[in-house]
């Protein structure tokens, strides 16, 4: 090509090449900033919809997670009473059998502890609550959600049988103070609370179960959007020679139409 005064093609190229330099160094310099190569829309438009689709999931099953430890909770704090009311039906069994042959004040007496546990019992009943819920009494179906497409898991389908009156015969009537009346009572509570139990187990096995499907969706979010930093920390440094590199050489071509000077001395 002829020189020329008003057409400088080397500077036009270099140009060209620096701001391509300058871009890639751009790129590059956010990656290693943000540790993304994907944070915007604009750097991969499918793989940021993807992500972003990922990440809503991600947050729907922290809704999942808090719904089912919630549940666990509940049928927790039943069983934690349930131990307690089973321990006082044991006692109420032995009361039970000495009151059969008890006259007088020794029935009397014998029938107002076996009176006092009773309302030890009614009392952890009731007191089985958690965040307004009370397996034992409520009658309302209780369940949590398991997953983000509406799943449920049933706690309970209404008021579980009750150990003092529900069982059979009301072991608030002296009458009923009979040591197969309380066995009856025992069977029946405790068939409750390995219900509960199972059910807490359940509960436990689908929180590790969203744990480990959040930790999966977390991993493939990073796939795809995470960048290599050890390989962007070698291109930052490759670009920025390149880019001085880019500099001398668009200085070099500036320069060259103040040589066209010396050919007319």
């Amino acid at each position: 090509m002829a020189n020329s005064i008003n057409t400088n093609r080397g500077a036009l190229v270099a140009l060209q090449t620096l701001n391509q330099t300058n871009k890639a160094l751009e790129t590059t310099q956010n990656r290693v900033n943000t540790g993304m190569k994907v944070s915007s829309a604009k750097d991969n438009g499918a793989i940021f919809a993807i992500a972003t689709s990922q990440r809503a999931e991600m947050g729907a099953q922290d809704a999942v997670k808090q719904s089912l430890q919630r549940g666990q909770s509940i049928v927790d704090v039943a069983l934690a009473a349930g131990e307690t009311v089973v321990q006082a039906l044991t006692e109420l069994k032995s009361l039970a059998v000495a009151i059969q042959d008890a006259t007088g004040d020794t029935a009397t007496k014998l029938n107002n502890d076996f009176s006092a546990i009773v309302t030890e019992i009614n009392t952890a009943i009731t007191g089985a609550k958690f965040d307004g819920v009370n397996l034992f009494t409520d009658t309302t179906a209780r369940s949590v959600t398991t997953n983000t497409s509406g799943g449920t898991f049933s706690l309970s389908t209404g008021a579980a049988t009750h150990p003092i009156t529900g069982a059979g015969a009301d072991l608030n009537t002296v009458a009923n103070r009979t040591a197969a009346n309380v066995d009856a009572a025992i069977n029946s509570f405790t068939g409750v609370l390995a219900d509960f139990g199972t059910k807490s187990k359940s509960l436990e096995r689908q929180l590790s179960f969203v744990g480990k499907l959040q930790d999966s969706l977390e991993t493939g979010i990073g796939n795809l959007v995470d960048a290599d930093l050890a390989k962007e920390s070698a291109r930052l440094t490759a670009l920025q020679t390149k880019q001085q590199l880019g500099v001398q050489a668009l200085s070099i071509a500036n320069s060259s139409s103040s040589i066209l000077l010396g050919l007319f001395r």
